[in-house]
């Protein structure tokens, strides 16, 4: 039987699942939804200055969009690109509705606790995050807007928000290509909007690879001028601070 490298051994995230981890430049993450249902809510960090990290509303505003897909970079509040979205089978992932918190889990699903359901208790993104947060040297008071893979949430014109039910199937991926050395930062809990009743139990695969490098005609790089100059922005960085693009 061939022995896979490490890199490409993949990982099965179980529902109400976390990990968090140093993602070096020139990788790629691919996460598999293994049901229909799926959200993993997504935290990015400058690995080697945890100061900087993912900025919603400069991603969202530099791309003129109210959702993420393939195309798109998820940009630092010092206008860099942290990672880039290379792959997605769905065309839309939530940038906008948050995670779930304790509160909010016990209030929809009904109180749940590890003492009485041990590993099947209903876990929250705060908490999840929390945790991941501290390993990594950080505190709760580091989070931020994430990204929510999988999920379609849209906007209507009376600023109302909508999560849409049946996005995601199984077998959906969306593959990032990291830019700059990240924490990368992840639970697999519920997106607030989700409107079921039960806690969802949506398991997801996450696989790290070699990316291909960057080519002139990168569908990242090229999508609009902003895009541009972030990556400028990035690779001076990297030629300053680590004496050239490694």
């Amino acid at each position: 039987m061939k022995t896979l490298a490490p890199s490409k051994i993949p990982k099965m995230i179980p529902a109400g699942g976390k990990w968090s981890n140093l993602i070096r430049r020139g990788k790629q993450i691919t996460f598999t939804a293994l049901e229909e249902g799926a959200n993993i809510s997504l935290l990015l960090y400058n690995a080697n200055d945890l100061s900087e990290r993912y900025n919603m509303p400069d991603t969202l505003k530099a791309q003129h969009t109210a959702h993420l897909t393939k195309g798109h970079v998820l940009m630092s509040d010092n206008g860099r690109v942290l990672a880039s979205i290379i792959e997605d089978s769905l065309g839309w992932h939530d940038p906008l509705s948050g995670y779930t918190s304790r509160v909010f889990t016990n209030q929809k699903y009904g109180i749940s606790t590890y003492q009485n359901e041990r590993n099947d208790y209903y876990r929250s993104g705060e908490e999840n995050f929390a945790v991941e947060l501290f390993r990594n040297g950080l505190t709760p008071r580091d989070l931020m807007p994430v990204v929510n893979l999988f999920s379609k949430v849209y906007c209507d014109n009376d600023g109302n928000l909508h999560y849409v039910s049946d996005h995601s199937k199984k077998g959906d991926t969306i593959t990032l290509r990291i830019e700059m050395d990240v924490i990368l930062v992840f639970s697999n809990t519920p997106n607030p909007l989700n409107p079921a009743a039960t806690y969802p139990s949506v398991p997801v695969q996450v696989i790290i690879t070699e990316a291909e490098p960057i080519q002139e005609n990168d569908c990242c790089f090229n999508h609009r001028p902003e895009n541009q100059r972030a990556f400028e922005n990035t690779w001076e960085y990297l030629s300053l601070s680590k004496g050239g693009i490694q």
